[in-house]
């Protein structure tokens, strides 16, 4: 995913003025790194609310340790699926746009 961001960046930043490229790609690096953040996250949060159920010790039982692996996989799963369909659909708006 973030190849296809890395992508749309670097052609939505074709047409700005070349001193303004280093700070736009600044700018989009550091998003890119927070929404990466948050997303470790709120899997973290999700995963461990879903697979944990009892402190007995300090590692994970099979049990749960199963839970948190496929809890993880779904969700990554997930989130590249709705990327994928946010650059389709990104894609789909500026066909549209430029067909106009």
């Amino acid at each position: 995913q973030r190849e296809k961001t890395a992508t749309m960046a670097g052609q939505g930043l074709q047409n700005l003025p070349e001193h303004l490229k280093p700070e736009m790609m600044r700018s989009l690096e550091t998003m890119q790194m927070r929404d990466s953040l948050k997303m470790y996250n709120t899997l973290v949060e999700v995963c461990f609310a879903d697979c944990v159920k009892a402190f007995r010790s300090k590692d994970l039982d099979t049990k749960e340790e199963t839970c948190v692996v496929n809890c993880a996989n779904k969700y990554i799963k997930l989130t590249q699926r709705v990327g994928y369909r946010f650059a389709e659909q990104q894609a789909a708006q500026g066909g549209a746009t430029s067909g106009s």
